[in-house]
């Protein structure tokens, strides 16, 4: 029996696909629960245009994503630290002062996205990874100077 997935199911398809599977298992699983549609002229249409959507969707989220790492890319952040005998900084940069700096700025990202290794423990210039998605990493440059 051909049916069509309105949404992803692991080991048979994405949303939009249509797959051929045992009556019983469209019949008692798949249909009653929405997660898929008998395959007819009519049901093919709306999937076929629910796909468009989806991909229309994705195309837009992606955009977006790529503004956001180009915004990141062209930051410059400055923060600053007190600093004792020998320029030796009291205390230590964290991702939590970084996103304080970046909110500022006015660029919206999770603190958790922010991919610092270790605390900044010294005066200078730093480029700080920041994670927008699973592919897509930006770079802030970071300069610690002291107050």
């Amino acid at each position: 029996m051909e049916i069509i997935l309105l949404q992803d199911v692991n080991g048979l398809g994405e949303a939009g696909d249509i797959v051929d599977v045992k009556p019983g298992y469209a019949r008692n699983k798949l249909v009653p629960d929405g997660l898929a549609l008998r395959a007819s002229k009519r049901n093919l249409a709306v999937a076929d245009e629910r796909k468009q959507i989806e991909k229309r969707r994705k195309n837009r989220v992606t955009a977006a994503e790529e503004v956001i790492v180009e915004k990141l890319s062209k930051t410059e952040i400055t923060i600053e630290a007190q600093v004792g005998e020998e320029d030796k900084m009291f205390g230590s940069i964290t991702t939590i002062d970084i996103h304080k700096a970046l909110v500022e700025k006015g660029i919206t990202v999770d603190r958790h996205a922010i991919m610092l290794d270790e605390p900044i423990k010294a005066l200078g210039i730093y480029h700080v990874p920041v994670r927008v998605t699973s592919k897509l990493n930006g770079d802030v440059k970071v300069y610690v100077i002291k107050s």
